[in-house]
This record gives C-alpha cells, sequence and structure tokens, in this order.
C-alpha cells in the first residue's frame, strides 16, 4: 500500500481486499516510489486495545484544517500544486459515497501521502494494489503526476467504496466504534476487535497512526 514501512505488510483476505504491500525484513526504514522516496515514521503514540481507547471525534480536527496540514507532504512526493487541489476536490466528491471527508483523507496520507503517481504493489495473495488509497482492484497512475480531475476522482472514489463497504460491516455509524475497526478492516481483512492493533499480518499500528493524523500528526 504505502510508502511506510509501518505499512507495508499485507494481507489475504476476504472478498474485498485492503492489502499492504510486500516489504522484506521486519522494517523498511524507507520505500523508494519512482521518482520520490518517502522515509517511515510512526506515529508519536501507541494506541491499542478495543476502539474505546481510541480517540474520539471531538478530537479530531475539520477537514479543511487537516488538509492545509498536510499539504506539504503531498507535494513533496512530487506531486504537481494542481494535483493537491484535485485530491481536495475528489474527496469531497467521495465523501458523497457515506464516509467522512476526514477519514478519507487520513488513509489516502497513510496509504500513500497523497502521491498521485505512486506505485502499483502486490497483496501477500497476490492482488495488485494501487492507486492513491492502495486497494485491490483500483486503477493507479504510477510514475505519473499532473493527473486529470477525473483520474483524481476515480482512484478516491475507489478506495472510498472499499472503506465504505468496511464500514458496512460494523454497522455503518459515523461513530468511533465503527470507523476504527473498519480501518483495521481496511487493513488486514479481518479484525480482532479487542485489540485494533493486532495487524494479523498486516501493519500492526494502522489505526492508530490514522487516528493521530485525525488529531492533527503529519509526517
Amino acid at each position: 500500500m504505502v510508502p511506510f514501512t509501518a505499512l507495508l505488510t499485507g494481507i489475504a483476505g476476504i472478498p474485498l481486499i485492503f492489502a499492504s504491500p510486500v516489504a522484506t525484513g521486519e522494517a523498511v526504514e524507507s520505500l523508494s516510489m519512482l521518482d520520490t522516496t518517502l522515509t517511515a515514521r510512526a506515529a508519536p503514540q501507541w494506541i491499542s486495545g478495543p476502539w474505546y481507547n481510541f480517540p474520539a471525534t471531538d478530537t479530531w480536527l475539520t477537514f479543511d484544517q487537516l488538509f492545509e496540514l498536510n499539504k506539504n507532504s503531498m507535494v513533496s512526493t512530487g506531486n504537481t500544486r494542481d494535483d493537491v487541489d484535485r485530491i481536495y476536490v475528489a474527496i469531497r466528491d467521495a465523501a458523497t459515497l457515506g464516509v467522512d471527508e476526514r477519514v478519507i483523507l487520513a488513509i489516502i496520507m497513510q496509504e500513500s501521502h497523497g502521491n498521485v503517481g505512486v506505485i502499483t504493489t502486490t497483496s501477500p495473495g497476490g492482488l495488485p494494489t494501487a492507486g492513491i488509497m492502495q486497494c485491490s482492484g483500483c486503477q493507479g497512475f504510477p510514475g505519473t503526476h499532473g493527473l486529470s480531475q477525473d483520474q483524481i476522482t476515480a482512484m478516491v472514489r475507489d478506495g472510498t467504496q472499499h472503506y465504505k463497504q468496511n464500514l458496512i460491516n460494523w454497522g455503518d455509524k459515523w461513530t468511533v466504534e465503527t470507523i476504527y475497526p473498519a480501518l483495521r478492516e481496511y487493513n488486514s481483512g479481518s479484525v480482532n476487535p479487542d485489540n485494533l492493533s493486532d495487524g494479523r499480518g498486516a501493519t500492526a499500528s494502522y489505526v492508530s497512526d490514522i487516528a493521530q493524523r485525525l488529531q492533527g500528526w503529519t509526517d
């Protein structure tokens, strides 16, 4: 999935598979992504346990605040300023599928740092995971920047549709008891509800990292 090492272990999974790319070793310090290299960093705090251990939604920043905080990171991947502006429009559009736009943005930043030209990776199950949200069956444009609005919107909608199915599996509510387990499922395909940092072969810190992104952590 993403240029994060912590995010680079994947899953074989359920009919909808949301996999991180295969990495060698227990940790990788950086992943070269065609014309850009991003250094892996973990969020400052390790959060584990059931959903109620994770930050409440009233601690999250607004979408516009979060987007502004992450603009420089998105540009650093090789994106044009137009790419970044189009990501904003695409997220607003995809949110109409019934997913909080802040969660969409946080997934994008966790998976690809918003790199519209991110590489397509392969899950341990042999399925390609592509696009800005790095999910199976999604289209991608590896090594390409300066994409059209339609191309970027298609990638974001693809990934959001996958995550929406995870939300449905957990009750389809905009509450932490649904959002966080759905994030775990997006990354690992299965969920230990007693510990959302049990990666089950995928990225253990995935939910913990995204929770802190929603509060304003950037890397």
